[in-house]
């Protein structure tokens, strides 16, 4: 049977009312009687009702994530599993729950702003969707507390991974070592995507590499069948890139088999580096060079900003969060000799 907070008042010596204004958070109620009461709690095991809770607030405490993928992985996704847990993490330690907003609910269709109004979610943390969906651009301009994970909406708090100096290193590092035909395999277009790119035709153009037309490649983000497609084609080229980027670490396993059926060799023969740092990919061998993302910080700076705009919407001002990534220089980019400067 639940401990109530009648039982709890009583064990602490208190009246119902300065126990339920310690546990809320009151400020006319001291921090030694506000830590005394909470420990009690702890120790007799009292939950404060979330029915009650959420009368008194008018909050549920409850806050929806919309992730969809093409492949449907979910919690599989070998990328953004990490992000969602820190994120859940994050949300629990504030004291909130959290639900999966979709299309679906039993037989019945609905929008996502209508699951959200179904579900009475605070707040809506969207990542990885198709930010161009109409239903999208409801449910951002809805009444709803958002935050976006790497697509930015003027009015909308947004959490980015820097993808510009993520490439950026990438390109550098290659470059450094030699390479000057360097191949790209980006993803489908987006907002990340877009950025990606961007960056690494303008990193090329500083350091005047060439990047033949041929050289550039398009796949599904996760998807290794569809790199190892995109590697047999340049790899089949005439004149064939030494280095080729794959859009995510998860899908460079198409470029690992695609090398291998070729009877090629890794970096013996070509060169690979991927994007993401996912556990996974450093366990591989050779181990794969790469740019980690921090997906802890990713996940947790978006519950914040959410509860932040849930709990103190008049002081709440939408804002864009870059999250800085690091090089993780692993064994899959061979050292060459580069050309002679024809300028020397």
């Amino acid at each position: 049977m639940a401990v109530t907070i009648r039982e709890l008042s009583k064990r602490c010596g208190l009246s119902i009312s300065t126990v339920s204004k310690a546990l809320n958070g009151y400020t006319d109620i001291s921090e030694a009687t506000r830590e005394a009461v909470t420990q009690a709690a702890k120790e007799i095991g009292y939950y404060p009702n979330s029915h009650a809770r959420a009368l008194k607030t008018k909050r549920s405490y409850n806050l929806g994530v919309l992730f969809v993928d093409d492949r449907q992985s979910g919690l599989t996704h070998a990328f953004f599993s990490f992000v969602l847990e820190s994120f859940k993490k994050e949300a629990e330690r504030n004291g909130y729950d959290i639900t999966f907003i979709s299309h679906n609910m039993g037989e019945s269709t609905m929008t996502y702003l209508e699951h959200c109004h179904y579900r009475e979610v605070d707040g809506v943390c969207i990542a990885c969707i198709n930010f161009l969906e109409p239903e999208i651009a409801q449910l951002v301009n809805s009444e709803l507390p958002i935050v976006t994970i790497d697509h930015l909406f003027n009015n909308r708090t947004c959490i980015q991974s820097n993808n510009i100096v993520g490439i950026q290193m990438l390109v550098e590092h290659v470059y450094n070592r030699g390479h000057r035909k360097v191949a790209y395999i980006h993803g489908p277009k987006s907002a990340v995507t877009d950025t990606r790119l961007g960056s690494f035709y303008r990193t090329a153009n500083a350091l005047q590499l060439e990047i033949p037309d041929e050289y550039i490649e398009e796949c599904e983000y996760n998807e290794p069948s569809s790199v190892y497609r995109a590697t047999r084609r340049l790899l089949a080229l005439k004149n064939r890139p030494t280095c080729i980027f794959v859009s995510d670490d998860y899908a460079a396993l198409g470029a690992y088999e695609a090398v291998s059926d070729m009877g090629l060799t890794i970096p013996g023969d070509i060169s690979v580096v991927g994007y993401d740092g996912i556990p996974m990919m450093q366990l591989m061998k050779p181990r794969l060079t790469t740019i980690r993302q921090d997906t802890g910080r990713i996940g947790a700076e978006a519950a914040r900003k959410l509860v932040a705009l849930i709990e103190s919407p008049k002081t709440a001002i939408p804002e864009i969060m870059v999250i800085p990534c690091t090089l993780l220089e692993g064994e899959t980019v061979r050292a060459l000799t580069p050309p002679a400067d024809p300028g020397l």
